[in-house]
């Protein structure tokens, strides 16, 4: 008999988003107004450091307008790591600016912050440092880069909502923090995003511009109203987050504890199992202050491929997060990143999600120690 398929990735709703959703619907109004007011609100205390929290519609659209809100566009350039989703690199180049691919530290997946000095000219306006697998271990060295050369900070922690930084919650400190609350993130809102802030004026550019650019269309839509008579100063996009989105992330934040404290438990179990094998290498993640979206393993003596077919006739899911952005057509650089490319080939993803049972998690590791022994066997 064939087992279940584990499954990568997975959200984890129900009954209480369902509700939360009846709650919207009954109301009557779909759109962006009081839900999502309660659900900045909220998540500002959650966050706490009087924040300001910007809601929008995917996290990409949150990186974008950070981006541009910092008033980078064409002309200038801003420093990512290449090993991210695409979506940072879109976001950078939906401004009309360029990103420019930087090393990793492939022992973390973080930015080469060294890297990424390097390659500073007269055009470089901002730094987006993603914490990659939820991790942030040189998060410090990048603001000490930043302020050295006069950079904005633009977080793309699409990774890590519900972690810690320096005792505080991941979002409290910074210059622009990003968050993504798509379908599988730490929470849901189904798709969503925010933007998190210290910087007022930061926050009401994006405030506005998440609204096509109408000034100060926020305040009205949260009192129930529209702006008819308004002006548009600078671009907008149709970026808002609606009632119905916020109503499911209300809901998932107050599961956030639940949601983490499993994710934790799993990242630790693969963390203990993995220093058994020398050939397989966990990224160097501080699970108890980290909250994991993913979990990578670097499989080493290229056996990425075989463990990721093996694991797939077992009928568990994998991934490769993600294929360096400088080898992308659009992006494509005229200079190797050999760390990444390195990294790339070693790349696999271990299921990870709250709903994984005990179960689920012993027969992965059994079917990793499997192919480990079938390796030892055939090199033998």
């Amino acid at each position: 008999m064939t087992s279940d398929l584990i499954r990568l990735s997975r959200a984890q709703v129900g009954a209480d988003e369902l509700q939360a959703l009846a709650r919207v619907i009954d109301v009557g109004y779909l759109g962006m107004s009081v839900e999502v007011q309660t659900f900045e609100k909220e998540l500002t205390e959650y966050i706490g450091n009087d924040r300001q929290v910007v809601c929008v519609n995917t996290g990409t659209s949150a990186l974008h307008l950070a981006t541009q809100a910092c008033g980078i566009g064409r002309g200038d350039e801003v420093l990512i790591p290449t090993i991210t989703y695409v979506a940072s690199f879109q976001a950078v180049s939906a401004t009309g600016a360029t990103p420019i691919a930087c090393e990793v530290n492939p022992l973390t997946g973080f930015i080469d912050v060294d890297d990424a000095e390097k390659r500073i000219t007269p055009r470089t306006k901002a730094i987006m440092p993603v914490h990659y697998a939820s991790g942030f271990s040189d998060l410090e060295k990048v603001y000490d880069l930043a302020q050295k050369h006069k950079l904005r900070v633009i977080e793309d922690a699409a990774h890590s909502f519900g972690g810690f930084y320096k005792d505080k919650r991941v979002g409290a400190l910074g210059d622009i923090v990003c968050f993504s609350f798509d379908g599988i993130k730490n929470i849901t809102c189904g798709e969503g995003g925010a933007v998190v802030t210290g910087d007022l004026k930061t926050a009401e550019k994006v405030r506005d511009a998440r609204l096509l650019g109408v000034e100060h269309d926020t305040e009205k839509r949260f009192s129930g109203q529209r702006s008819w008579d308004f002006d548009v100063t600078e671009q907008g996009w149709r970026y808002h987050m609606s009632d119905l989105m916020a109503s499911i992330g209300r809901t998932q934040l107050k599961r956030l504890s639940e949601f983490s404290v499993r994710r934790q438990q799993i990242a630790r179990h693969y963390q203990q199992f993995l220093k058994n094998y020398s050939n397989l290498q966990c990224l160097a993640i501080d699970y108890d202050v980290v909250v994991p979206h993913i979990f990578l393993v670097l499989v080493k003596q290229g056996g990425r491929d075989s463990l990721r077919s093996y694991l797939q006739n077992q009928n568990i899911q994998t991934g490769l997060h993600y294929k360096p952005n400088h080898l992308l057509t659009l992006f494509k650089t005229d200079y190797a990143l050999p760390k990444a490319e390195q990294m790339y080939k070693e790349i696999l993803t271990l299921p990870l999600h709250s709903l994984l049972t005990d179960d689920d998690v012993k027969r992965v590791c059994e079917a990793i120690t499997t192919w480990v022994k079938d390796q030892d066997k055939n090199a033998a």
